[in-house]
């Protein structure tokens, strides 16, 4: 029995657009025009370059003769030396009139310094509440930013009071930096009282 190929006679023939050009049908290879504009002007400053080079070499050498040491000490002193006949230059001192280097070195100076007496403990409150279980949660939420707070009961003329206060501090400086930690985590109502 012959050998079958299916797979060829199954393939549809390609359209006449999608057919490889023949022979008789081949196009020339388009060419891009030469950018006349581009090669014109590499060609000027090629040329404006070398010009330049050939002009640098055609000026003359410039001489340097070194000033001896001696003469540069006195070339100040002869332009110095031309002054107008209705104002003349006073003489140079011979020593130094002014002696405050000397006299600053060997010099004390002595600050009276009062100190401040201590303002008095300080204590940061940071809420006030009419229930017990809010000034907790308050506790509780001033504990995750890292801090020990109490909540303390007050008896006023207007009812009872729980407040969460931190402290004692010695000064402050140390309540403001809590202060501004605590509001770095969102509690932003913490005052600072003076204890006393």
């Amino acid at each position: 029995m012959a050998h079958k190929d299916y797979v060829k006679t199954n393939r549809a023939k390609p359209k006449a657009s999608q057919r490889k050009p023949t022979k008789r049908g081949k196009a020339k290879p388009a060419t891009t025009p030469i950018p006349w504009l581009v090669v014109v002007l590499a060609i000027f400053i090629v040329c404006g370059f070398g010009y330049f080079l050939w002009y640098l070499n055609q000026q003359p050498a410039v001489e340097v003769t070194p000033i001896p040491a001696k003469s540069a000490v006195t070339a100040p002193k002869t332009a110095s030396k031309v002054v107008p006949k209705g104002d003349p230059l006073p003489e140079k001192p011979t020593s130094e009139p002014y002696q405050y280097i000397k006299e600053l070195e060997n010099k004390e100076v002595k600050v009276d310094v009062t100190e401040q007496a201590a303002a008095g403990p300080y204590q940061m409150q940071c809420g006030s509440f009419r229930q017990q279980n809010q000034a907790e949660t308050m506790k509780a939420k001033i504990a995750f930013s890292g801090f020990t707070a109490a909540v303390r009961r007050s008896e006023g003329s207007n009812g009872i009071w729980y407040r969460v206060v931190l402290g004692p501090y010695e000064s402050k400086r140390q309540a403001t930096a809590d202060r501004n930690r605590l509001r770095q985590q969102n509690i932003n109502t913490c005052q600072i009282w003076n204890w006393s």
